[in-house]
């Protein structure tokens, strides 16, 4: 597989080279008409529709797709979005978003900036990594969903609040969105991801790119007590995020831990996420501070298998 990914990013350089030289030709009236072209045949926007996916991060990607192999077995469907994390500098992962397709499932790739100056970044100190990163998504051929710099209204991460401020977060994202635009990534689903707001975990509010920027909303949060529901958990954050865009929205990154009652919340998580109309779920199944795998409490793993059935997941591999 990665003799066969080497070939399509050399193809789609030699490719942009031949369009670029072509620019003189009848027919191309600059550098910026043969981006276009070049653009133009890249596919249309994965589906929208409400309750279209069921995701799920695994630990042990993207080194390996056996643990979704196990997942979907487990719950007995196979999730159509499957999650990793990417270390800034990190080569994107074509050989695991192959796997993937094949098993009808989309990447997506949440890009972790840890050791990068977001100013750096905006200023364009990383364009060669951006610029080769873009050509290997490109090269890919089949759509990617690409998050950055994740949970940025919370303060945990060096790129979080308190650390950076929103505007350089902001000229950032623009930044790379822009970079892959120039290099005809077209084939992206730009997922702007937050954390559920809490005490002193703000509106995301001043960290949003505007509508241009982003594809979908992602929205990271977890049910970590008793008293954790749906509505405690989401409401205040889907109800501050349609204070400013009607873009759809995933969860992102979710699971329900053990003191939450899983298997009696799951039924109620599924029907939120129909009746408030959400692209679906990304579930956390592995184990980080607790254990949020499903197959560590068969009750809720027999509830999540009967509460997908209801989901009606998109073809996200025609």
């Amino acid at each position: 597989m990665k003799t066969m990914h080497t070939l399509r990013r050399l193809l789609t350089i030699v490719a942009v080279a031949a369009l670029a030289a072509a620019c003189g030709s009848p027919g191309f009236s600059g550098r910026q008409n043969a981006k276009r072209y070049l653009v133009s045949g890249v596919h249309k926007a994965l589906p929208t529709r409400s309750s279209s996916y069921l995701g799920v991060y695994e630990a042990g990607v993207p080194q390996s797709y056996a643990p979704l192999h196990r997942f979907t077995i487990a719950v007995g469907h196979k999730p159509n979005l499957v999650l990793y994390y990417s270390a800034w500098g990190e080569d994107f992962q074509a050989q695991f978003a192959d796997e993937a397709w094949a098993n009808g499932a989309v990447v997506l790739v949440q890009i972790d900036p840890v050791r990068a100056s977001l100013q750096a970044i905006a200023s364009g100190r990383y364009d060669a990594y951006l610029r080769a990163y873009a050509i290997d998504v490109r090269a890919f051929g089949h759509p990617v969903v690409v998050g950055f710099a994740h949970e940025m209204n919370g303060k945990w991460y060096p790129w979080g609040y308190h650390h950076v401020q929103p505007a350089v977060w902001v000229a950032a994202w623009r930044h790379i969105v822009n970079v892959f635009r120039r290099e005809g990534a077209g084939n992206v689903t730009w997922l702007w991801t937050v954390n559920i707001l809490g005490r002193v975990i703000p509106s995301p509010r001043a960290w949003w790119p505007g509508a241009g920027y982003v594809t979908w909303i992602g929205i990271d949060g977890y049910y970590r007590t008793p008293r954790s529901n749906f509505t405690r958990v989401y409401g205040p954050t889907i109800t501050a995020i349609r204070g400013f865009t009607k873009d759809p929205i995933l969860l992102s990154e979710m699971a329900i831990g053990p003191r939450s009652n899983p298997a009696g919340q799951i039924p109620a998580l599924f029907s939120a996420i129909h009746a408030r109309h959400l692209l679906g779920l990304v579930w956390f199944d592995a184990p980080a501070m607790q254990n949020w795998r499903l197959e560590a409490d068969p009750a809720a793993l027999a509830a999540f298998r009967r509460s997908a059935a209801s989901m009606s997941p998109a073809d996200v591999t025609p």
